[in-house]
Parts: C-alpha cells; sequence; structure tokens
C-alpha cells in the first residue's frame, strides 16, 4: 500500500469546492482513524473532515488558502504497509501553479520514477463518495539550488521548527524555504518568523487581514513571540502607530491567505486614515448569499405587509419565564415567543409554509415548520433553520434557538442546518431598526421582520371601554410573502394571528 492520497470529499448541497482554513497537522505526525486533519470553509459553512486512515502524514498538498474542487487531492497519509519511504514531489496545487513543494527525507531525484497509487476514499459520514482507484506519476521536482540543497532550507515541519529555529540566511532567500504549514507557524514562535517562516497569526486574525487587505508581513507585532494580533492588524489598516518596541517581521516573509472565524463587523479603517480604497474578495458565504438574494428578488414577487403592536404582555411573560425554574438554564427572549407563535400561526394558515416549484409548475404545502432564524456571522448572513419546530415545547424551542445562535456565531454551521426551511425570521431589532422589507429566503414563502421593542405612548381600552394613554412596549412587524402562491388575504391572516399572539401570549394556550 505504502502512500495514500485523501481527495477533498463532497460536502454536499452541491457545492464544488473549498477553501483550505487550517491545516490539523504537519508532515511526520501520526493519525488515527476519523481523526481531524485539516479544517475547510465551503460556500455555507466550516467544516472539519477526518482522516479514513491511520498512519503517517508524509505530504500536505495544498496550501492554507487554496481554494480546492472536490475530489483534488490534499493530504497523502503513510499506512507503512509496504513501499519505499521514498521522498514524494507533489505539484503545489494553486490554479495551475507549476511550482512544486519537497516533501519528506531523501532527496528529489528518487521520486522521478515512484509510481503512486491513489485508492478510493472511503465514504465520511455527511459527505457523498467520490471516484478514485487512479494512477498518476508524481511530478519531477526541478533542479535544487544551492540553497534547497541545504536541509536546512527544506521545507520545514513542526518537529524541525522545534529542533532547528533559525534557517540560514541563505536559505531564507528561497521561496521553497518558506513553505510552511500553520502547524509550523504555531511551533515555530518568535525563532520561526526570525528564520525568514512564516508570518505568526492565528486564522481568525489572518481572515481580518484578509478581508481588511492588509498583508500580514508589513505589520509589526506586539504578540507573545512574535505573534500578530487582530490590534496589530486594525492599528495597521486605520493608519495608526505600532505598539511601542513591537517587534517587527521579517520584510521577506510570506503569507498564504487563511480564512478563518473573524468579527462580526470588521473595522475597514477609518475615514481619512490608511487606505483610500480596501477591496474584500467576494467568496465563500457572502458570495453564495448574494447570488441567493439576487435570484430570489428576480423570481418571486415580493409584497410585504407591517402591523404594529403593544407587546408589554409578552414582555411580562419574558420577565416570569427568566425566574422560573424550568427556564433557568436557556436564554429567554423576545424572539422565543415571536417564534412559537410563527408556528402556532402557520398550522392555522398552512398555505403561509409552501413553497413554489416552478418546473414541476405545482405548490408544495408543508405539513412541518423548519423554522429559520437568521443569523449575521463573521462570514456573512447564514440562516440555519430548526428542524420539526412546531413538534417543540416552548422549553425545547428555546434549547434549540441558543444553540443555533452558538453555532451560527462560531461559523461552524453546517450545510445541512441551512437547508429544508420553511419560513424565516429575521430579528432587526437587535440593531435598533423599527422595520425593513425582508427578502424571501429561496425556497420559502414568507419571511418576517420582528422589529426592535420600545417604549411608547399608546391608547389603552379597559373592559369597561374606557381609554387612556399609557407607556407601553411596541414593536412593528412587517412580513414578506411570495405573491406567487400567498395572497394578500392570507398574507393578512397570518400576519394578524402572529400579532395577537404577541399582543395576547395567552392566545397559544387556545391555538396550540
Amino acid at each position: 500500500m505504502g502512500a495514500k492520497h485523501f481527495n477533498l470529499p463532497d460536502p454536499g448541497e452541491g457545492l464544488l469546492e473549498a477553501e483550505i482554513v487550517e491545516w490539523k497537522v504537519a508532515v511526520g505526525d501520526t493519525v488515527k482513524v476519523n481523526d481531524i486533519v485539516v479544517e475547510i470553509e465551503t460556500a455555507k459553512s466550516l467544516v472539519e473532515l477526518p482522516i479514513p486512515w491511520a498512519g503517517t502524514v508524509s505530504a500536505l498538498l495544498v496550501n492554507v488558502g487554496d481554494e480546492v474542487e472536490v475530489g483534488t487531492p490534499i493530504i497523502t497519509i503513510d499506512d507503512g504497509q509496504g513501499g519505499d519511504s521514498a521522498p514524494a514531489v507533489v505539484p503545489n496545487v494553486q490554479a495551475g501553479a507549476q511550482s512544486s513543494v519537497e516533501v519528506g527525507p531523501g532527496n528529489a531525484a528518487a521520486a522521478a520514477d515512484a509510481e503512486v497509487e491513489e485508492e478510493p476514499v472511503k465514504t465520511l459520514v455527511g459527505y457523498g463518495p467520490k471516484a478514485g482507484g487512479t494512477t498518476r506519476r508524481a511530478r519531477k521536482a526541478a533542479a535544487p539550488s544551492a540553497a534547497s540543497a541545504d536541509p536546512a532550507a527544506r521545507t520545514a515541519t513542526s518537529a524541525d521548527a522545534a529542533s532547528a529555529p533559525a534557517a540560514a540566511p541563505a536559505a531564507s532567500a528561497d521561496p521553497a524555504a518558506r513553505t510552511a504549514t500553520s502547524a509550523d507557524a504555531d511551533a515555530g514562535g518568535a525563532d520561526g518568523a526570525a528564520g525568514g517562516g512564516k508570518v505568526l497569526a492565528k486564522p481568525p486574525v489572518r481572515k481580518l487581514a484578509k478581508d481588511l487587505g492588509v498583508d500580514l508581513a508589513s505589520v509589526p507585532a506586539s504578540g507573545e513571540g512574535g505573534i500578530v494580533t487582530r490590534s496589530d492588524v486594525e492599528s495597521y489598516a486605520a493608519g495608526a502607530p505600532a505598539a511601542a518596541g513591537a517587534p517587527a517581521v521579517a520584510a521577506g516573509s510570506t503569507t498564504a491567505p487563511v480564512t478563518g472565524i473573524g468579527s462580526a463587523a470588521p473595522a475597514y479603517g477609518a475615514f481619512g486614515t490608511g487606505e483610500r480604497e480596501v477591496r474584500v474578495p467576494i467568496k465563500g458565504v457572502r458570495k453564495m448569499t448574494a447570488q441567493a438574494m439576487v435570484g430570489s428578488a428576480f423570481t418571486a414577487p415580493h409584497v410585504t405587509e407591517w402591523v404594529t403592536v403593544d407587546v408589554t404582555a409578552t414582555m411580562d411573560l419574558v420577565a416570569k419565564l427568566r425566574q422560573d425554574r424550568e427556564f433557568k438554564d436557556v436564554k429567554v427572549t423576545p424572539l422565543l415567543i415571536l417564534a412559537k407563535a410563527m408556528v402556532l400561526a402557520a398550522r392555522r394558515n398552512p398555505e403561509i409554509n409552501a413553497a413554489w416549484d416552478e418546473q414541476a409548475q405545482e405548490i408544495v404545502l408543508k405539513s412541518y415548520v423548519n423554522l429559520g432564524i437568521a443569523a449575521a456571522t463573521p462570514r456573512g448572513l447564514v440562516v440555519p433553520n430548526i428542524k420539526d419546530a412546531d413538534r417543540l415545547d416552548l422549553r425545547g424551542l428555546a434549547e434549540a434557538i441558543g444553540q443555533l445562535t452558538a453555532t451560527a456565531r462560531e461559523g461552524r454551521t453546517q450545510p445541512a442546518d441551512m437547508s429544508g426551511g420553511t419560513i424565516t425570521i429575521t430579528n432587526i431589532g437587535v440593531f435598533g431598526i423599527d422595520a425593513g422589507t425582508p427578502i424571501l429566503n429561496p425556497g420559502e414563502a414568507a419571511i418576517l421582520a420582528f422589529g426592535t421593542i420600545n417604549r411608547r405612548p399608546w391608547v389603552v381600552t379597559d373592559a369597561d371601554g374606557n381609554e387612556s394613554i399609557e407607556p407601553r412596549s411596541v414593536t412593528t412587524l412587517a412580513l414578506s410573502f411570495d405573491h406567487r402562491l400567498v395572497d394578500g388575504e392570507l398574507g393578512s391572516r397570518y400576519l394578524a394571528d402572529v400579532a395577537a399572539i404577541l399582543a395576547d401570549p395567552a392566545r397559544a394556550l387556545v391555538w396550540g
């Protein structure tokens, strides 16, 4: 057997490529079956990939920041079951790049005639199988230069970085000497940076730098061991002076773009300082969101209706639930009551919980509610949904919302959690916004915007019909719907039912 290539598996949902975010292993590491070896970013989520074999990592075939097509070999594992431990020279897979990266011990010439057999990757949980079983010849390396002939100039593994912290100056001039994995950077510390290696920074900081268009090699590092911190990047982008005494990163260092988890609203620099323009690549979740919203806006005829409602009774209920022992371990907010109201109103108006099938020319009525909740994340807007929300009681719904939002904020929402939604909430009230005209999530018939709740003077009528003006908690709900399958009457009835439950939560006992 010997060397086995692990191909990038199909993450599903029709996605054809992914970006390498972080390698969890380095060349020379020993792995077991199902160990996590790499984190990738698709257009919908961050995914950690397990390895289906046990053995030793003999090569990392792609770099952090590379966009890789499904089925491309990304890592080689030596299972120790035969064959030479002769080095393999593999292409640096990056949009047709012709350079090569040397891996493994020995000399490059030994790999010229080596045949590497690719075995089919076993199906991983949650990923579709990809065809394998092909055979290819490893690419011959370029003639070694004086620098690359020196063992100290070869690609450093995490073990190399620990044993040989500083490389020879002549070697650092060779690009091959600066090819390091993210694991190398973590292990190398300040010495790794001093030796001309990769700029030291954590994935979230690299993501922030990438979003701001900042070259990490130019940012003075103030972190321990010469690590570039978030504040270093933000200060550099804003044109502020670096921290006093911060060690400078070697000017010749090279970096590979890393996509990770940054701030939900990255600071692009103050007006009049720093760069006059910043270009942010449109990719990942933001690219997918843009395509979906354009498709939705120009496919489904949108209609939006508003209602302003007194939600004082809902706020009183939220305060009581927060003191209830049954809810002491979950977060209770007005969003929870709205979610329950939308589910109950969908039962009373099932046609709102539908989809338009253009190909079949049919309206698909759904007897289940997968309630989507739009979440702003560091990677853009995502809309995960709570499966079968109509089957959950209030406590179960609170737990599901808490788990959904926490996962989304961490950037860990999986593609399956964002598919199959039937109706959506977008909570714009958390930003202090009263109302808006939300665009439908593709494949759904309705989306409701939940405005901010504030205190306003309100006309209150008592049981005897007497009117008075009192300060009350008031909000605005805006419902957008697909007018192809939801007419004005249906949309109005649904919105009125949701508002009625928020005005008087006791109605949920009658309608539930």
